[in-house]
């Protein structure tokens, strides 16, 4: 049975979302058109940002990219301290919680991205 190979996070400027996430995992577009931009996250997964069709409604968030990290605690800590250096958006500071140490920040559309450590 074929498994899920590509996961979309809806944003409102595909172009500036790129930018960031880009920027965020230190990675290049493998797709760019006007409204559909991908990342290839290996073993032919990828991660896209959508705009719509013009005019369409946007759905509601009910989900967030997650970036699971080896190196414990502190690594995940220094994940927050450069991201926030950066700029980025804050919104749960590095705290434990029941699967170890994580934080939250929020993409340009208040998308949110958590950093978890490695199961």
């Amino acid at each position: 049975m074929p498994a899920p190979n590509m996961f979309i996070v809806h944003v409102a400027d595909a172009a500036k979302s790129a930018r960031f996430y880009g920027e965020l995992f230190e990675m290049q577009p493998c797709f760019e058109s006007p409204r559909f931009i991908a990342f290839e996250l290996g073993g032919g997964v990828q991660l896209a940002l959508w705009s719509g069709a013009s005019g369409e409604a946007r759905p509601s968030r009910t989900s967030e990219v997650c970036l699971c990290l080896s190196g414990g605690a502190e690594e995940i800590d220094r994940y927050h301290r450069d991201w926030a250096n950066k700029g980025v958006e804050v919104v749960q500071e590095p705290h434990d919680d029941v699967f170890g140490r994580t934080f939250v920040v929020a993409d340009p559309d208040g998308n949110l991205v958590r950093v978890v450590p490695v199961d």
